[in-house]
C-alpha cells in the first residue's frame, strides 16, 4: 500500500466515530416510537431495564429517547453553525489578505473583537430575555461569532499564498480580484481551513449543552445540557442519568474532534 493510500485510510478511519454516533442516534430515533417529552410519573428515576436500557429521569422521561433526540439536534445545530462560519469567514479572510492594508487590519480587529467576547455570555444575556428559546435562536447567536476563527485562519493562509508566482501571473494577465480569490487563492486555502470545521462544531455542542444546563436551552427541554442538569440533581438516587448525559456529550464532542483530525490528515497528507 502506498503512503498516500495509508494516509487516506487513516483519515477515513477518523470519521468512523462520528458516523457511529450519528447512525446510533438516528437508528434510536427512527427505529422506535420513544418520545423524549413523554412523562411516566410512576417510573421517575427508575433504573435501567430491558424496556428502557438507559433508565428513566425526572418525571419518568425515557433517558435513551432524550439522548438520541438531543444528540441528533446537537449535531444538526453544530453542522449548520460551523458550515455557516466556514462559508462566511473563509472568503472574508482570504479577500482581506489579498487586499491588505486597512482592509486586512480591520478584518483582524473585527475577528479579535468577536473572539474576545465570550459567546456564552452573549447567549446568556439574549436568551434570558427570550420567553421560549428555540434552536433557531441558538443557531443565530452561535453564528454571530462562528465566522471569526475561519476568517483569521484563512487570512493567515492566504497571506502566505498571495505572493506566489501563480497569483502574480493571474493578476498580470488581467484577472479581477474576485477571480483571483475564487479561482486561485481560495482553493489552496480551503484544505487547512476545513480542519477548523470539527473544532467549531464541537464548540457549538459544548455551548448548547452549557446553555441547557443553566436552563436556557430549547424550550422543549430536549437537550444534553438539560439531561446533565437532571443527572446532577439526582446523582445520588439515579446516577445512570448523569452517566448517560455525560457519556453522550463526550461521545459527540470527541467524535467531532476526531473527525477534525481526519480532515487535517487528509488535507496535509500526514499520517
Amino acid at each position: 500500500m502506498s503512503r498516500e493510500g495509508a494516509v487516506r485510510r487513516r483519515a477515513l478511519a477518523a470519521l468512523v466515530p462520528l458516523t457511529v454516533v450519528f447512525l446510533l442516534s438516528a437508528g434510536a430515533v427512527l427505529g422506535s416510537d420513544r418520545s423524549p417529552t413523554r412523562l411516566a410519573l410512576r417510573l421517575s428515576w427508575a433504573a435501567p431495564t430491558a424496556a428502557r436500557p438507559f433508565g428513566s429521569g425526572d418525571a419518568g422521561i425515557d433517558v435513551l429517547a432524550v439522548v438520541s433526540h438531543a444528540t441528533l439536534s446537537a449535531l444538526g445545530l453544530a453542522a449548520v453553525v460551523s458550515v455557516f462560519g466556514f462559508v462566511v469567514g473563509t472568503p472574508l479572510g482570504t479577500s482581506a489578505a489579498l487586499r491588505g492594508g486597512a482592509v486586512e487590519r480591520f478584518t483582524l480587529r473585527a475577528a479579535d473583537l468577536v473572539q474576545a467576547f465570550p459567546t456564552f455570555l452573549l447567549a446568556l444575556a439574549v436568551l434570558s430575555a427570550v420567553k421560549q428559546p428555540t434552536r433557531v435562536h441558538l443557531a443565530g447567536l452561535f453564528a454571530l461569532s462562528s465566522w471569526a476563527p475561519f476568517a483569521r485562519l484563512s487570512l493567515v493562509q492566504a497571506r502566505a499564498i498571495a505572493g506566489a508566482p501563480f497569483v502574480e501571473a493571474a493578476r498580470a494577465l488581467g484577472a479581477t480580484e474576485t477571480r483571483v480569490v475564487f479561482d486561485h487563492v481560495l482553493p489552496n486555502v480551503l484544505a487547512p481551513v476545513a480542519v477548523q470545521l470539527g473544532t467549531a462544531a464541537a464548540g457549538v455542542v459544548l455551548g448548547e449543552t452549557a446553555l441547557g444546563f443553566v436552563g436556557l436551552g430549547p424550550a422543549d427541554g430536549v437537550s444534553l445540557g438539560v439531561l446533565l442538569e437532571q443527572g446532577t440533581a439526582g446523582m445520588i438516587r439515579a446516577p445512570h442519568v448523569l452517566v448517560a448525559g455525560a457519556a453522550a456529550v463526550i461521545a459527540v464532542s470527541a467524535s467531532l474532534q476526531t473527525a477534525s483530525e481526519g480532515l487535517r490528515r487528509w488535507a496535509t497528507r500526514e499520517g
